[in-house]
């Protein structure tokens, strides 16, 4: 878990990572995960009903979708920025606040996640740690009160 945390107390994010660094990106195996992490999060997200909720919010091609996530993972790993490289500061809460985000559609979100880092991650532990710092950040997506 130290190894995540440290990731997160970088300064501006906008440079280049140094590769002489260890990080979450390095461990899991770099950008071909990271790729294998958006393929398989969109791919679960397009065939699962369980989620169809979120997957009828997106549109309906979901490369472009796909591309982000890829992009964003990227950088919050502690790899290249590629997102804010190529349309700045993610801003998540204010990207996602167009779209109505309650406890549902967080799970939704979050059930892909796990089956992409289940397909994706050899180590369980990897999972485990990634998966407990994303649901962090998906939470914070939330724009709706709960559904009673």
């Amino acid at each position: 878990m130290k190894w995540l945390n440290k990731l997160f107390k970088r300064n501006d994010g906008m440079h280049e990572r140094d590769p002489k660094q260890s990080n979450a990106y390095d461990m899991i195996g770099g950008d071909e995960t990271i790729k294998a992490i958006a393929e398989h999060f969109y791919h679960y997200m397009a065939t699962n009903p369980n989620v169809r909720p979120l997957r009828d919010i997106h549109p309906q091609s979901l490369q472009d979708s796909e591309q982000k996530l890829y992009e964003f993972l990227s950088g919050w790993l502690g790899g290249p920025q590629l997102f804010q490289q190529r349309h700045g500061n993610p801003a998540l809460r204010a990207r996602h606040m167009p779209f109505s985000i309650d406890e549902s559609m967080r799970d939704q979100w979050l059930e892909c996640m796990g089956y992409a880092l289940g397909k994706s991650l050899k180590s369980p532990e990897h999972q485990k740690v990634i998966f407990q710092a994303i649901s962090t950040l998906a939470d914070h997506m939330r724009n709706q009160p709960n559904q009673s």
